[in-house]
């Protein structure tokens, strides 16, 4: 995901120069290329997050298009004030990057753990929140969101899939992705956990059960039509994300419901409200925690009964 999001910057700023990148002392290597082909909009700002937040909601009031980028709680939690006082509030076109959502820095403990993440963004006014299942989503997200009013919340991670499933899909900021058919029940999935995800449709395959597979790369707005339909269609919707089962993709699905009044039986596959005290990788914490896929599958056949 973060190559595709380095080949959608370079992209954008050959073709507009309003374009503009900070990140806070994380990328060396990765944005070299970028830093030499245009110095005048580059800037590696330090270990200085709420800074980087002021300074890009300077460059953002006087016109220019801002991507800040760290490591997701620290491009998140720790200049929130910033972020909701100073480019929310003015409403400036800031996108703000966070790299390595969920259990992806697993093995450094759970400071770069982005478990809540979603659900606090996802709360401030006027803020696009979108956590990308795959690379291709992460391409087309970091093109629009700079044309979208405001600022943006762009969560991304390791690996994904780098083409879309086929040649008819059109990347869109709040429509959802069926990324395979099912009538039994619903998975509705956001961010990289989708590869668990996808793994666990085929395993459900193999005992009869249809699971109908959907990337919610958009949290804010939500697919409200597509929620809407996977609780007529298939009558059950179990929710997988990498984040706390409050306030992210549970809690949104759930709004939908109940404020629809839809019928629908209704599971959630997150984190149980606790914080991650355990280090080790990604795929350890996600068996750890009982969000892989034999857990996924698991719940989908209890749901079911």
């Amino acid at each position: 995901m973060r190559d595709a999001f380095v080949k959608a910057l370079t992209e954008l700023a050959e073709k507009d120069s309003s374009i503009f990148f900070i990140t806070a002392d994380l990328g060396f290597g990765v944005f070299d290329d970028f830093a030499r082909k245009f110095p005048n909009q580059y800037l590696n700002i330090g270990v200085a997050e709420q800074n980087m937040v002021g300074v890009a909601t300077g460059l953002g009031l006087d016109g220019r298009k801002v991507f800040s980028y760290s490591i997701a709680n620290f491009a998140t939690l720790r200049c929130l004030e910033q972020i909701r006082n100073d480019a929310a509030y003015h409403e400036v076109n800031l996108t703000v990057v966070a790299s390595g959502g969920g259990f992806t820095y697993g093995g450094l403990g759970m400071s770069h753990h982005a478990t809540e993440d979603l659900g606090i963004m996802r709360s401030l006014p006027g803020i696009t929140t979108v956590a990308p299942c795959t690379a291709w989503e992460t391409y087309e997200a970091t093109k629009t969101l700079t044309l979208n009013h405001g600022v943006g919340y762009l969560r991304i991670e390791k690996g994904g899939i780098q083409r879309p499933i086929n040649n008819e899909i059109k990347y869109k900021l709040g429509e959802s992705i069926q990324m395979r058919p099912g009538d039994d029940l619903s998975i509705i999935v956001t961010g990289g956990i989708m590869e668990e995800c996808l793994k666990a449709s085929m395993e459900l395959e193999k005992k009869g059960v249809n699971a109908r597979v959907i990337s919610m790369h958009t949290i804010k707005p939500i697919d409200i039509d597509a929620i809407k339909r996977s609780s007529k269609e298939t009558g059950h919707i179990v929710c997988v994300e990498e984040h706390n089962k409050y306030g992210g993709l549970s809690s949104a699905v759930s709004e939908v419901l109940v404020e629809n009044s839809l019928s629908c039986k209704f599971a959630s596959v997150s984190i149980d409200d606790t914080y991650s005290a355990v280090v080790g990788s990604q795929d350890y914490l996600r068996k750890y925690y009982n969000l892989d896929k034999d857990s996924i599958v698991k719940k989908c056949i209890n749901l079911l009964g």
